[in-house]
């Protein structure tokens, strides 16, 4: 927390990366890694995303912490006995202090492990969908989209720069602020960016080029969460995302679209910011709504061209579905 009681993120992540030629010492090879997730957490869901977008799931296990934590780990409390069943953890913070026993840095997902090692390799989120794109392509499925094409990469990364600071990051900065001034500054932020998203959206399909990028995916996962949580739990209510209809529109449209709404765990996503967040929330009481059902409604997006995945094709059903009832096919 900064002086002036604006949220500052502590952007210090484990940064060794997993590479087709191993430079870092850990090489990308079928079955040597797991991806340890959050379906709660929107840096953790950009990376489930990614790995079911590129059929990366026969090659990179992925294990999943529960909706809640403590000051110390996420936990695996979702699996028989509390255990994560390839690494044998209970805790994420495990495999943190099997790679350094000093590691004073946060716990965090997402985090790739060593599975022989049983030793964290990164939880740098922002290079590590970079890395499952350009690194890990020769175990790609076919058909798999370019999330992160080289001739499109200076814009995606300009947007994606944008769309970190106001708005990714944005919503905590509101959401952690200990001062009315740090809280109104990042507020107005926040809808200054979505008021350009808007208005960069209104006749494009997706954020950057004719098809789903990387630039999707970051700002995907933050407007899934922002009517459940965002709105009313961090005060950055003025508008729900429903109100606001271009990036309405688009979100709904990416929802439908196979590899995000499917990696969507409303129930999860509730949990771990209302029941975590005591300082915000001390009570713990998880709200019922909102309804859920809009998300399955029409979206008009078509009419605005572009193709999801290009020359290629959406995945398959999901390996890995999200328990019944927590997404939005309930209308909960």
């Amino acid at each position: 927390m900064g002086t002036q009681g604006e949220f500052k993120r502590d952007m210090n992540y484990i940064s060794t990366r997993i590479t087709a030629d191993g430079r870092d010492g850990y090489p990308v090879e079928p079955g040597r890694y797991r991806l340890i997730a959050a379906r709660a957490c929107p840096w953790a869901n950009r990376a489930i995303i990614v790995r079911r977008l590129l059929g990366l799931e026969e090659v990179l296990s992925m294990g999943v912490a529960g909706p809640t934590h403590d000051e110390r780990s996420w936990t695996f409390d979702l699996d028989p006995g509390g255990r994560d069943p390839v690494l044998g953890i209970e805790r994420l913070q495990e495999a943190f202090f099997a790679r350094d026993p000093d590691y004073a840095k946060g716990i965090t997902v997402p985090a790739i492990v060593d599975i022989p090692t049983g030793q964290v390799v990164t939880n740098d989120f922002a290079q590590m969908t970079i890395d499952l794109s350009l690194e890990w392509t020769k175990f790609h499925r076919e058909g798999a989209p370019r999330l992160y094409p080289e001739e499109l990469r200076a814009e995606i990364d300009e947007v994606n720069d944008g769309v970190f600071r106001d708005v990714n990051n944005g919503v905590y900065r509101a959401g952690f602020a200990s001062s009315q001034e740090s809280y109104e500054k990042a507020y107005r932020r926040l809808f200054d960016r979505l008021d350009l998203l808007e208005r960069r959206l209104e006749r494009q399909r997706y954020l950057v080029g004719e098809t789903i990028t990387e630039a999707d995916v970051r700002l995907f996962t933050t407007l899934a969460r922002f009517d459940a949580v965002y709105h009313g739990h961090f005060k950055c209510n003025r508008q729900k995302l429903a109100e606001m209809p271009v990036l309405w529109a688009y979100a709904r449209d990416l929802f439908q679209t196979p590899g995000f709404g499917d990696t969507i765990d409303f129930v999860d996503i509730k949990r771990h910011y209302y029941e975590v967040h005591t300082n915000i929330n001390p009570t713990k009481i998880v709200p019922l709504g909102p309804d859920l059902s809009g998300w399955l409604t029409p979206h008009g997006r078509e009419e605005l061209g572009g193709r999801p995945f290009g020359d290629g094709a959406p995945p398959g059903p999901p390996r890995e579905p999200v328990p019944s009832g927590h997404g939005a096919t309930d209308g909960r």
